[in-house]
């Protein structure tokens, strides 16, 4: 579907509100162009750049190479006004995709895991969970006897890292109550 360079914006700034985290570029333009075709590529490009260059979207990641996106008051507060451009059928596809898909992405974007070999053999995991700002809310190295264990806990870090995250909060750094 062919929409307006308007309602085009509208639609980005849409998905950045319904989403309520700050996204990377490549994810929101994978999210609209590439997962559900609302819109091409470049279109989707070149309005993100005229809303970040407008002061719609600003970079909450100063420190990071990689920028992550948000919607600014300004914008939400304009989008209050003027959500409705967008045809409802649009407006419905976007929210179930992102009901559906915005722990995927918050989980794709702030948990990260990788590991290595240790001169002795044994393997260390390197597990991290990131905050809006990239700053690090959780930074594990943990060592592991074998490849095996390294490439499962690398492989299942992002299932379990806000469990392990919780428990870590809530035993160590929460005191028990008298």
């Amino acid at each position: 579907m062919k929409f307006d360079a308007q309602i085009e914006k509208l639609i980005i700034l849409y998905i950045f509100d319904k989403m309520e985290v700050a996204m990377k570029e490549e994810f929101i333009v994978d999210i609209i162009s590439n997962e559900n075709n609302w819109l091409d590529y470049i279109t989707c490009k070149n309005s993100i750049e005229d809303l970040v260059k407008s002061g719609l979207l600003i970079n909450t990641s100063a420190k990071s190479v990689t920028p992550r996106y948000t919607i600014t008051s300004d914008s939400r507060e304009g989008l209050a006004h003027f959500y409705t451009n967008i045809p409802i059928s649009t407006r419905e596809e976007i929210n179930e995709y992102i009901k559906t898909h915005r722990l995927y992405f918050r989980k794709k974007q702030d948990y990260f895991s990788n590991y290595y070999r240790n001169s002795d053999g044994t393997y260390t995991v390197n597990v991290k969970i990131e905050g809006p700002t990239k700053e690090p809310l959780m930074d594990l190295k943990i060592q592991v006897q074998n490849i095996t264990k390294a490439k499962w806990i690398h492989k299942n870090w992002s299932e379990k890292a806000s469990l392990m995250y919780g428990h870590i909060i809530e035993d160590l750094i929460d005191p028990p109550q008298d």
